[in-house]
């Protein structure tokens, strides 16, 4: 029996061979278990993975599908742009010195109003060329056939709502051309728009107050009540208080 030599104790026990040798100084085993944090971001910046698969960035992951913004997009042609590309309205743009017009495939009083008087009242919220003069001299010229109202008439539930888009239309040409058509048909079907009139009224109210639209506006209300008689004014004055009968 031999005194400890790692403890300088007197006690005397067992010498053990290599205890004292073999243990690692603590400082030794924390540098064996922690890697250096700075040989892994080399590593991996040097990895041929990672030059390759960059690393997706926070905004990636809030817009996947970022486009450049300055860059031309194609856009989808709207429905009026693909019929009549597609020679669904039976007339073409004929291009003149001093004015354009319409030159349909036959007499537009051949023609059925179901539905291309819809179609063409629909292409009154186009905004580009040759749509929007095709749209409005199409919509007006189909109304100048003899046997307009008894076609028009049956259509009016249909035909409200796509004008009404038109009124309401951010587009001040949209607007205008909306309300051309609206006075062109009342002029047709007379008395037959009173049941529809307060479908549209309100976004005529909005128009009075802006001083460019002041004027036509008015001029609208008076054709209305002029084309729809006693029944069209109490309507009018329901939804616009202010407006004056041509009557007074």
């Amino acid at each position: 029996m031999q005194k400890s030599e790692c403890h300088g104790s007197v006690q005397m026990r067992p010498r053990v061979p290599g205890n004292c040798d073999q243990r690692a100084p603590s400082s030794v085993q924390v540098k064996h278990r922690t890697a250096d944090p700075r040989s892994r971001s080399s590593l991996s910046a040097s990895s041929p993975d990672s030059a390759r698969k960059p690393r997706p960035r926070p905004s990636d992951k809030l817009n996947p599908k970022t486009i450049n913004p300055f860059e031309d997009q194609p856009r989808a042609p709207s429905a009026f742009a693909a019929i009549y590309s597609k020679g669904g309205i039976p007339c073409r743009l004929v291009h003149g010195s001093v004015r354009h017009r319409l030159q349909w495939e036959c007499p537009p009083e051949n023609l059925p109003f179901d539905p291309l008087l819809i179609t063409l009242a629909e292409g009154l919220r186009e905004t580009k060329h040759p749509y929007t003069f095709v749209s409005k001299e199409g919509f007006r010229e189909l109304l100048l056939v003899h046997d307009a109202p008894e076609k028009a008439v049956p259509l009016l539930p249909r035909l409200i709502p796509v004008l009404k888009a038109a009124l309401v239309h951010a587009d001040d040409g949209v607007f205008g051309r909306g309300l051309d058509a609206l006075m062109q048909l009342s002029g047709v079907v007379g008395p037959s728009l009173n049941d529809h009139l307060k479908h549209l009224l309100t976004s005529l109210s909005k128009r009075l107050m802006n001083k460019k639209f002041k004027e036509p506006v008015t001029s609208a209300l008076q054709k209305l009540e002029q084309h729809g008689g006693s029944g069209s004014l109490v309507v009018i004055k329901s939804k616009i208080p202010t407006y004056c009968s041509i009557c007074c």
